[in-house]
């Protein structure tokens, strides 16, 4: 399932983690791991942030997957369900009028 996971970051954890350059490393095995087809990196909420779609096969990856974000970088995660245009017209043509 096309997922779209949100990270924030805490500020402090965020300064220490590209301080003592563990931020690129976690950030990059997140991706070697998801493959996501969609990578954007920036400020949300006025907090460093980072937006990953990716496909999810199955729920029980989210610890695995969020973890490394909690534990290393206090980061707050929105995880959840995203389509694109052509999934968006595939269920819009389903709904019954």
């Amino acid at each position: 399932m096309r997922t779209l996971l949100r990270v924030t970051l805490d500020t402090d954890a965020g300064n220490r983690a590209i301080l003592d350059g563990s931020l690129p490393k976690i950030i990059g095995q997140f991706i070697e791991k998801t493959k996501p087809e969609a990578a954007y990196f920036g400020p949300n909420g006025g907090q460093r942030s980072a937006m990953f779609v990716f496909d999810m096969q199955d729920s029980s990856q989210i610890p695995a997957l969020a973890e490394p974000f909690f534990l290393k970088l206090g980061a707050d995660i929105e995880i959840g369900p995203v389509m694109n245009l052509e999934d968006l017209q595939k269920g819009l043509a389903a709904v019954e009028r």
